[in-house]
């Protein structure tokens, strides 16, 4: 059967695929969009999107922002699509922070500083690294909805794209950290894929800050560099014959990756490597490899007494550098290496080299090394004092255990609620765990405020970002749903109710939920209302739980509320003011 007439087989929908499917394949993409020509990027990165589109259709937040960051990654890697990042960024720095996806957050910031550098706009994204490090500088609890090795691939994943904006930006020494960091994410769970994504990574970072400390005449200190990163491109050919970046599996990744295939040039230029690096050199898509690659280049021709064709070399790649606005560091070294083979018997080339060469160092001098790493110590600190001080004023509205609002949030939100017509109706339920007690007698505390967390993280994900869900106590909780009439507030917590009844049982140990829901009446207080909504949460419980019962005006009206929820005499926190 020829090309033509040969039927490809049926590929399952994207609605049939698992949510790891999606995203999987959103890294996958990924990886192949950084090896491809423009045209291609453009098709993977509509691929990425209608990933995207499904899994906003489907809702669940964790899945939802790990796509919304490969949408915005296939997009920050060149110029070409940089700029339809902007709303996807907006986005997913929306939907961390209402989600409380802190790690993911911080990588919006990262990704955010790559857009910024490939505007040339470096002070800006030294801003957004310093506010991505002190989001990370806090005390962070895993997300156990996530998984132990998915947690720390995100985790590896954010610290790297820092890294990558803090090498971009020059600041090596603490690009340095950073990365050292990431590698202990990956340590204990990473895949052939993140590690070779870390190794090169690391393997650029001490290319660049090699060729940065030749240029003060550190040769020693650039030579331990250079060496270092050789002996990471020997490492990564293992894990980068199973990477998902394309490959040829007959061919060395110092073959195929200019970065890998630099590193052995510049540890020991010769040539052996010159074949490689003109192939590299001539494949290259990005600025920052190019520039790498043909000094590397330039240096094994050097070697074997090629000055002009190592000019030739260096002079092409400066003009194809000369509007690249994402890595001045770098762009800097190839000026510089241009000047110093040029020689002084150059003639009018050598003075114009050298005067270009004077001229882009005085423009960097200006915004000194020193001081930009300054700024981004004095950012970071100011970051985290203010995301402290938010910290400490938010935990007088938090409680503790499952960073849900607590009973004085729920006053304040819900007096605000009462006495706004533009959210009438307003729908509040009574939410009591089924079995939640013996979680806590048959195995232990511990265990039950783990369950507490994973209830609270999947009630406040089932519902919009309007609705508001408190811990009010034990293991109860109120919802307030603004806006929702009743059968419409019904139906949303039935999707809470299936989707704690749906959780792995290592997670929720079998515990569900029993609601209760009505609608806020005219001139009727907070009281009353949690009252009936009390007594429909105990119809719920009757009817054997995991369920929720809806109670209308008039119906199923209890005797008397339960003591607590009756505020104290002197305590008009829980009376609503009357309407009128």
């Amino acid at each position: 059967m020829d090309d033509e007439q040969r039927v490809e087989p049926d590929l399952p929908a994207l609605e049939e695929r698992s949510d790891a499917w999606l995203v999987g394949r959103a890294r996958e993409l990924l990886a192949i969009i950084q090896t491809t020509s423009v045209p291609e990027r453009l098709k993977y990165t509509d691929e990425v999107d209608r990933l995207l589109a499904e899994a906003q259709h489907r809702g669940e937040p964790r899945m939802v922002a790990q796509l919304l960051r490969s949408a915005v990654a296939v997009r920050v890697v060149n110029n070409e699509l940089a700029d339809s990042a902007e709303p996807l960024l907006d986005e997913l720095l929306a939907h961390t922070r209402r989600h409380g996806l802190l790690v993911l957050q911080a990588d919006a910031h990262a990704l955010r500083g790559r857009r910024l550098l490939l505007a040339g706009a470096e002070d800006a994204a030294l801003t957004e690294a310093a506010v991505a490090l002190a989001m990370l500088d806090e005390d962070i609890t895993p997300d156990v909805m996530l998984g132990g090795r998915t947690w720390d691939m995100i985790m590896a994943s954010t610290l790297m794209d820092i890294g990558t904006v803090l090498t971009q930006l020059g600041v090596y020494e603490v690009a340095d950290q950073v990365m050292t960091r990431a590698h202990k994410c990956i340590r204990a769970s990473a895949g052939p894929h993140l590690i070779a994504v870390h190794l090169m990574n690391r393997a650029r970072l001490l290319l660049g800050w090699g060729l940065r400390l030749e240029r003060i005449g550190e040769d020693e200190r650039a030579a331990e560099r250079f060496a270092t990163a050789a002996a990471i491109a020997v490492a990564i050919e293992a894990p980068f014959r199973e990477s998902l970046f394309p490959r040829d599996p007959s061919r060395s990744a110092a073959d195929q990756d200019p970065i890998v295939g630099a590193a052995l040039a510049l540890a020991q230029p010769s040539a052996a490597h010159i074949d490689r690096l003109r192939h590299l050199l001539d494949s290259g898509s990005y600025p920052r490899e190019l520039v790498i690659v043909a000094i590397a280049l330039a240096r094994c021709l050097e070697h074997e007494g090629r000055e002009e064709e190592a000019v030739s070399v260096l002079a092409d790649a400066r003009s194809r550098m000369y509007q690249e606005a994402a890595e001045p560091t770098l762009r800097l070294c190839l000026i510089r290496e241009y000047a110093r083979l040029s020689g002084p018997e150059g003639g009018e080339r050598t003075t114009g080299a050298l005067e270009h060469y004077a001229t882009e160092l005085e423009a960097q001098l200006w915004d000194m090394r020193e001081s930009r790493i300054a700024t981004l110590n004095t950012r970071r600190e100011h970051e985290r004092l203010s995301r402290m001080h938010g910290a400490i004023a938010r935990q007088a509205l938090q409680d503790p255990l499952t960073g849900l609002p607590n009973r004085r949030a729920l006053d304040e939100r819900l007096e605000t609620l009462s006495t706004s017509p533009n959210n009438h109706p307003l729908a509040i339920a009574l939410v009591d765990l089924d079995g939640f007690k013996g979680v806590n007698d048959r195995m232990s505390h511990a265990e039950g405020d783990d369950v507490l967390r994973v209830v609270a993280s999947t009630l406040r994900d089932a519902l919009r970002g309007s609705d508001m869900v408190a811990r009010y106590g034990g293991d109860e909780f109120i919802v307030l749903l603004p806006g929702a009439p009743l059968y419409a507030a019904e139906a949303a917590l039935r999707r809470a109710v299936n989707a704690v009844a749906n959780l792995p049982n290592d997670l929720s140990h079998g515990v569900t939920l029993s609601i209760g829901v009505v609608s806020l009446r005219p001139q009727e207080t907070a009281v009353r209302a949690l009252a009936r909504a009390d007594a429909a949460m105990y119809q719920a419980k009757r009817g054997g739980g995991n369920d929720i019962v809806a109670i209308t005006a008039g119906e199923g009206e209890p005797e008397r509320p339960r003591p607590e929820l009756v505020a104290p005499v002197d305590d008009r926190s829980w009376v609503v003011p009357e309407t009128t």
